[in-house]
């Protein structure tokens, strides 16, 4: 089975994080934040991969919701390291436009499930 998109660019955004966390303990000696946005940004493609594996379509659902929430999260942790310039605006940027494509993405994808399956949207 090939992994699907949202897949990947999840995992592309990990490896852009786990590089991030070590420029900001290594480079910035900044040790808090950077665990933080380490831990929910590699999160987020984990419970991507996770759901792969789902039993039912509310499972699917439920596996890429813990997704969307760790990726809101990433970005509450890039905008304060941002804002406390720990990273660039370049850094940001990239970063942030990554996880709002993973973002989009996901919404799309629970979205058609629950039309698909007339589940009443939140």
């Amino acid at each position: 089975m090939g992994k699907s998109v949202v897949y990947e660019l999840s995992k592309k955004f990990a490896l852009r994080t786990v590089k991030l966390y070590i420029y900001l303990k290594e480079e910035r000696k900044e040790y808090v934040m950077s665990k933080q946005v380490y831990r929910c940004g590699t999160s987020i493609g984990a419970n991507i991969a996770e759901s792969q594996f789902a039993q039912s379509d509310a499972d699917f659902i439920s596996k890429l919701s813990v997704a969307l929430k760790e990726a809101a999260e990433t970005i509450y942790w890039l905008e304060l390291l941002y804002e406390t310039d720990f990273i660039s605006p370049k850094q940001y940027e990239s970063m942030i436009n990554d996880v709002r494509t993973i973002t989009g993405t996901l919404v799309n994808i629970i979205n058609k499930i629950k039309n698909k399956n007339n589940i009443k949207q939140k």
